[in-house]
């Protein structure tokens, strides 16, 4: 690569609002913070991976990012871009990608035993309201209701006459 490095210029084009343009014979170095998606919008970018360049196809070095195409850089990895072509310039987007909020796990462990001990409250509080019941029902009716007696067995009555 033997174009200047440069800063970037925002597009004044109104064709395209939000990109960012690279003139014909600069490059840039990107060496992004958090991971994110680079696209280009018009023209065509050469991106160089720093090395090493073994593993994965993205990972060997050069690629040619045309109009429509993305490329997603990690945090901290180094991409050199610029414009492929003489006398062309290139724009493009950088975009965050922002991870998803990560919603709290209920974690039904710690819910059960106290839903267990909640049962048996709730068992022994019936038991003990029905407990209350039966002793108020028998209260009402001793009040209510005179108390009988029994009728004596024959076989004693006939010794009780006087």
């Amino acid at each position: 690569m033997t174009a200047q490095a440069t800063t970037l210029h925002q597009s004044a084009a109104p064709a395209l609002p939000g990109t960012w343009k690279l003139g014909a014979g600069r490059a840039i170095t990107l060496q992004p913070l958090q991971d994110g998606i680079l696209r280009v919008a018009h023209g065509t970018l050469w991106a160089t991976f720093d090395g090493p360049h073994e593993g994965t196809p993205r990972a060997m070095g050069d690629h040619f990012v045309e109009v429509g195409d993305t490329v997603r850089i990690a945090a901290g990895e180094r991409v050199v871009v610029e414009p492929w072509g003489r006398n062309h310039s290139a724009y493009f987007t950088w975009d965050p990608i922002v991870a998803p909020a990560r919603l709290p796990r209920i974690r039904f462990a710690d819910v059960m035993k106290p839903l267990a001990d909640l049962r048996i409250a709730v068992a022994l509080g019936v038991h003990a309201a029905a407990s209350v019941v039966v002793v108020l029902v028998r209260a009402v009716v001793a009040t209510v209701l005179p108390p009988q007696r029994a009728p004596m067995p024959r076989h004693l009555s006939a010794h009780c006459k006087a």
